[in-house]
């Protein structure tokens, strides 16, 4: 069968975009041939800063025909029915057409039409322009003198050639040479930029790649990755460093080369009085270079490594000078960037009402920081108000917050006022990466307590699933703070999620709170902690008007569910102990992991099984309708069986009842399951549907006893199984 080779080339892609439109070129192409009727056995795809590529193997040379029928009118419709029937069935007369006949609609015309199936070239050469006129690139741009034409090409870069060639592995291949903007597909590309700017013809993928490897170019952007990481590793470990990981920058650095070669350069070791932080990131983002490490220490060498894109005829020596003096411009701005962060603003004269409002210390260099913040009316959401308002509000929730956390107050208010201070240094300006890290540092060299400076960094965390959560009372509580603020306040004016689009990152707020609470063991009530935090914006806010606890409450609820089947929770177990009002987040996930300890074991399945066999007759017969008492009455009891099991229900209901105050779940259910046995001899004996109405009701009284007796558990209609 037939491969195809796809190879659209253009001047340098930017590299945070290349993967994904590798993607969408494979699932553009493959779903616009399928849907023409051809079938495929693989597609991968290749990508390069100047080329997209697309390997589809075993495609059929021709698609299948197609074969329909047409139901028509009955054979004695009128004429003009019959004339719309032949020409929406492209017939030229009723003669080509069959009679069918039906018991019920009598006899009636059928057209059996049959569509030929068409060449795979023609097919290939009619979808291809539409998908590279319209590829879905993030930017695109005009290029060249077609660009003053209306309609004309847009591409990310200048598109400058397409492959296309199509043929079997023992057949010579053919070029489908359709057209886009002039571009006329054919089989010629080009190598590396400057080692083999030459063109070179290709037939198919094999020789392609291997041609391409010969001119300098490695096309797998995987193996590019991965020579980048191995060569790295060696020349750190042949000069007694190691490597500092970076898998962003990796994949960054293997978007921007087609020939990889790594070198290592150097800085002046006085700039390693910077915080890494602050080198590593003026080196990667200025100069896409990876930083190292003498093995096992915490701080950097001043030895950076590089990766160039052609293979120099001095060995690279003009590359590394070259990054070296950029690297050392940019260092020599980031040392002058710390240093004035750690000296006094000139201006303290118009912060003094700021640091009065926050109880700051003008005489340290973080607080003015938090002043000027303030003074300045920084602003942090148009309708939720400054910066410094906003730490106002986390000072507030912090505070309230401490009495459940156990937190020191005074370490607490603290920390919650120069949580936000680093956003007016200039470290935190040139890398908002920076922001807490750069307060915890600075918090430190003023002489901040070290619960102080731990929670300035630690009150972003977590920052999603994989990040670590702190655990400190007084970082717990400022983070709790920060994100219930978040929450609330986008909440209060109704800028929620909606579908894929979270622009404030709620979901991830939400998420972190759940971590800190579950994996902190902090028992929280949420709805208290959301009135505060309303509270203090409608302080600052009057015009934000209106509740919002139940609806913030069942966003909590839903990342809940998420976070705890990632776990391996059941989801119909989390629903069956979820209810609407739930807002301890720790008791929830406690009842859940009790439930599921519980429900997989004998005297858990036996609980159940009679559990829903109860509430299931109980629904059915509310459903229709059918009386049930609203007590008990032990004077209609006409078996012992009812006796028996009503004796049973209220022994095992205030045994549960007395684990459920102690929070031991597992014993309340073990208190349940012992309704099984009187349960199952109660259905044996007794016909809940008596004929007396009294007794009926009565009856289903019981059962309803045993589902509110449960239901302080787990909702139990709502397990599977």
């Amino acid at each position: 069968m037939p491969d195809l080779l796809i190879e659209l080339r253009s001047e340098e892609i930017p590299a945070r975009m290349q993967r994904k439109a590798a993607g969408d070129l494979k699932k553009l192409v493959t779903d616009a041939l399928v849907g023409a009727g051809l079938t495929y056995e693989g597609a991968r795809e290749y990508w390069s800063p100047r080329r997209l590529t697309l390997d589809i193997r075993g495609l059929n040379a021709r698609s299948a025909d197609v074969r329909e029928e047409r139901k028509g009118p009955r054979t004695d419709a009128n004429e003009k029915a019959i004339e719309g029937f032949l020409r929406a069935a492209g017939l030229s007369s009723i003669g080509e057409a069959h009679v069918h006949s039906d018991p019920k609609k009598g006899e009636f015309y059928v057209a059996h039409i049959v569509r030929p199936g068409r060449a795979a070239e023609d097919i290939i050469a009619d979808v291809m322009p539409a998908i590279i006129r319209d590829f879905p690139w993030p930017k695109s741009m005009r290029s060249g003198a077609a660009s003053a034409r209306p309609g004309s090409l847009r591409w990310v870069r200048p598109l400058q050639s397409i492959v296309c060639t199509f043929g079997a592995e023992t057949e010579e291949t053919k070029v489908i040479p359709f057209e886009v903007d002039g571009i006329v597909a054919g089989n010629v590309t080009y190598g590396h930029r400057f080692h083999a700017p030459e063109a070179i013809s290709v037939r198919r993928f094999a020789d392609y790649s291997e041609q391409l490897e010969k001119a300098k170019v490695v096309l797998d952007a995987e193996r590019r990755k991965q020579m980048i990481s191995a060569d790295a590793h060696n020349i750190a470990f042949a000069n007694g460093l190691e490597l500092v990981e970076d898998e962003g920058l990796l994949e960054e650095v293997a978007g921007l080369v087609e020939w990889p070669r790594v070198l290592m350069g150097s800085f002046d070791e006085g700039y390693l009085d910077i915080p890494s932080e602050i080198i590593r990131l003026t080196i990667k983002t200025n100069q896409k270079c990876f930083v190292t490490r003498r093995a096992g220490a915490a701080t950097l060498s001043n030895k950076f490594i590089l990766v160039a894109n052609i293979e120099a005829s001095d060995g690279g020596q003009e590359i590394i000078h070259g990054n070296g003096k950029v690297v050392r411009a940019r260092l020599s701005d980031a040392a002058h960037f710390w240093k004035r962060d750690q000296g006094d603003l000139p201006d303290l004269e118009t912060l003094q009402a700021s640091a009065e409002k926050f109880a700051l210390d003008l005489e340290k260099p973080l607080d003015q920081r938090m002043a000027k913040l303030d003074t300045l009316n920084v602003t942090f959401h148009a309708k939720l108000g400054t910066q410094g308002e906003r730490v106002a509000r986390i000072r507030a929730l912090a505070a309230a917050l401490a009495e459940v956390t156990g937190a020191d107050a005074a370490l607490v208010d603290r920390a919650a006022v120069l949580a936000k201070a680093d956003l007016r240094t200039e470290a935190v300006g040139e890398f908002p990466e920076l922001q807490g890290i750069m307060g915890h540092k600075y918090a430190a060299l003023q002489g901040e307590e070290r619960a102080v400076a731990d929670a300035i960094e630690d009150h972003y965390k977590p920052q999603g699933p994989s990040d670590r959560v702190p655990t400190d009372p007084v970082s717990v509580t400022v983070a709790l703070a920060d994100k219930l603020d978040t929450l609330v306040g986008f909440w209060a004016i109704d800028e929620k999620p909606t579908g894929s689009k979270d622009p404030y990152a709620l979901r991830r707020a939400a998420l972190g709170v759940i971590r800190l609470v579950l994996e902190g063991k902090a028992r929280l009530p949420m709805l208290p902690f959301f009135d505060v935090a309303l509270a203090g914006l409608k302080a600052q806010r009057p015009d934000i008007a209106g509740e919002i606890g139940g609806d913030l409450l069942a966003f909590f609820h839903d990342r809940l569910k998420v976070y705890l089947r990632d776990l391996g929770a059941r989801y119909d177990l989390i629903d069956a102990v979820l209810t609407p009002g739930a807002d301890d987040l720790l008791m929830i996930a406690r009842r859940v992991e009790a439930l599921t300890a519980f429900i997989t074991a004998e005297e858990g399945k036996n609980l159940l099984a009679g559990t829903k066999r109860a509430t299931q007759i109980l629904a059915a017969e509310e459903k229709k309708g059918t009386e049930v008492a609203a007590r008990v009455d032990e004077k209609l009891f006409r078996l012992d069986a009812e006796r028996t099991l009503h004796a049973s229900i209220m022994i095992a209901s205030d045994d549960a009842r007395q684990a459920i105050v102690k929070e031991d779940f597992r014993s309340a259910m073990e208190a349940l399951s012992r309704l099984r046995e009187p349960v199952d001899v109660f259905f044996n004996a007794v016909l809940v549907n008596d004929e007396d109405m009294a007794i009926r009701a009565n009856r289903l009284a019981l059962l309803g006893l045993i589902r509110t007796a449960t239901g302080e558990v787990a909702d139990f209609s709502k397990i599977a199984g």
